[in-house]
């Protein structure tokens, strides 16, 4: 059985920083894309990070680029996402999501898996 679990989510002020946690279990992830997704209220799913965990390679959406930095951890089976110089259009839901594509997506409804999300809001 699958199962991302996020953390790290929480209140903080613009300018600040927080660091999101998703432990992933239940298979290898080896071959797998990691993304990481945010939800507003009133606003559909976007396209945060992504990760290709064999290779590394990173993608950002132009909205994050130069402030987030998403990485993993072999080890642990963990990918993380950095943020730095948060902005109160930053809130949101934040998610983890696996796709077994080889190709980075941004599109949600090509990942397979999904976390419950964790909860960030930045006060202006």
């Amino acid at each position: 059985q699958v199962q991302l679990v996020e953390s790290g989510g929480g209140l903080v002020q613009a300018g600040g920083s927080l660091r999101l946690s998703c432990v992933a279990s239940g298979r290898t992830f080896s071959s797998y894309t990691m993304g990481w997704f945010r939800q507003a209220p009133g606003k559909e799913r976007e396209f945060v990070a992504g990760i290709r965990w064999i290779s590394g390679s990173t993608y950002y959406a132009d909205s994050v680029k130069g402030r987030f930095t998403i990485s993993r951890d072999n080890a642990k089976n963990t990918v993380y996402l950095q943020m730095n110089s948060l902005k109160p259009e930053d809130t949101g839901v934040y998610y983890c999501a696996a796709d077994r594509s080889v190709v980075v997506t941004t599109i949600p409804d090509e990942y397979d898996y999904w976390g419950q999300g964790t909860q960030v809001t930045v006060s202006s």
